[in-house]
Parts: structure tokens; C-alpha cells; sequence
């Protein structure tokens, strides 16, 4: 099957700022170049962040990451560090920052409309002194991603009023949709009862550490 393309018209970006308008003196004032105590207490409630790196030609990825609250350690005022727990093993973010050292941060807390951005640059490391900070369940990860922030700043709810986030009634959408196994049997065209691939999904999701 062919699929039609779609490209809407972009739009230059002296055009959009003049669309959108200025931010107000505040907004901008809001700005840190550090972590705070408030921002501190943030990162030490948050269970879970998005984290957006990018490769060398611009092309982006934005994965999520979650674990016990606080799960990301405040190293000093400039710098955060974040476990890498076991996953698909894809390692886009690694490979990203291996060619591009920027990325940025989406702190969320369960229930709460506020969330917390941190923008700057960042590393992989193997300090064993890091990585002791992070032991879970009797293991440690075998990485840490090192940000040195250069922006951080608390977002304003909007985005979650609308999307109503937190909403149980909201949790009704999940049922509307196919399981993970329906999806990839139909994707990659698999010979292979749907159930059994969900099941294998739990298996999988049974080692998280």
C-alpha cells in the first residue's frame, strides 16, 4: 500500500513569532541557569521525564524515562544524573549524544498540572560513585547520562488542563485501544496469536532492573 504525502505550508519564523507575540518580562525572568531548592524538591518527587536528544543532522528522538521518585539525583546545582534502566537496547539516546551533546528535559509529577523543563548538554558515565546513588533493587545501572543544565524552568499547566492528564475518565480511552501484541502482529505482518506476544510483553516487563 502507498501512502499520499502530506506537507502543510511551514511558516517562516519571523512570521510565527509575529503570529504568537512576545513573552511577557517574567516569562522570561522564570529562566534559571541552575537547579534551585524548589526545582531540587521538583526533580525529587518526579517518577518520570521525556527526554529529547538529537543526532548530528538535527534528526530527533524523544524517550520516555520513569522510576521511583526521585530517581534522577541532583549532583550539584548545574548537574543531574540520570540511571539508564534496561530497555529495548535501541540506545538512541546514546548514539544521539555521542554526535550531539544537546538535550532537554520534561519533568512530570503524577497529579499535578505544573511541569518542570531542563535544557543543556549532557554525557554518558560509568562513575562508580554515580552509580551507586542510583541502586535499585539490589542492582545499579551499568550507565548514567550526566546533563550539565543550562536552562531550567517550571511550565505552566495548560497543556495538561486540556489533554486532561490526571483525569481517571481519561484512563477509558486506553480500552479503545488495540493490545501491543494486536499492533505489531498487524505492523510487521506475524504469524503469531497477538496473546502470546502480549505475554511475552509481561514477561519482559517483569525485569525492570
Amino acid at each position: 500500500m502507498t501512502h499520499a504525502r502530506t506537507r502543510p505550508r511551514p511558516v517562516p519564523p519571523a512570521e510565527v513569532r509575529a503570529r504568537l507575540g512576545e513573552p511577557e518580562g517574567r516569562v522570561k525572568d522564570k529562566i534559571l541557569d541552575h537547579i534551585d531548592d524548589q526545582f531540587r524538591r521538583f526533580i525529587a518527587h518526579s517518577p518520570f521525564l521525556t527526554m529529547a536528544t538529537a543526532d548530528a543532522a538535527g534528526r530527533a528522538d524523544c524517550s520516555p524515562r520513569g522510576d521511583y521518585p526521585g530517581f534522577v539525583k541532583v549532583l550539584d546545582a548545574h548537574t543531574l544524573a540520570i540511571p539508564d534502566r534496561p530497555g529495548n537496547r535501541i540506545a538512541d539516546s546514546f548514539r544521539n549524544l555521542a554526535e550531539n551533546d544537546g538535550i532537554g528535559l520534561l519533568f512530570l509529577i503524577p497529579g499535578m498540572r505544573e511541569t518542570l523543563r531542563v535544557n543543556g548538554s549532557a554525557y554518558p558515565t560509568d562513575e562508580p560513585e554515580v552509580l551507586a546513588r542510583m541502586q535499585t533493587e539490589a542492582r545499579q545501572p551499568k550507565l548514567a547520562i550526566v546533563v550539565e543544565v543550562a536552562e531550567a524552568y517550571g511550565h505552566c499547566g495548560r497543556a495538561l488542563i486540556r489533554s486532561r492528564l490526571w483525569d481517571p475518565a481519561s484512563q477509558a480511552l486506553a480500552g479503545e485501544m488495540p493490545t501491543m501484541g494486536e499492533m505489531v502482529a498487524e505492523q510487521l505482518g506475524l504469524d503469531i496469536p497477538p496473546a502470546q506476544l502480549d505475554q511475552a510483553l509481561q514477561e519482559n516487563y517483569r525485569h525492570l532492573y
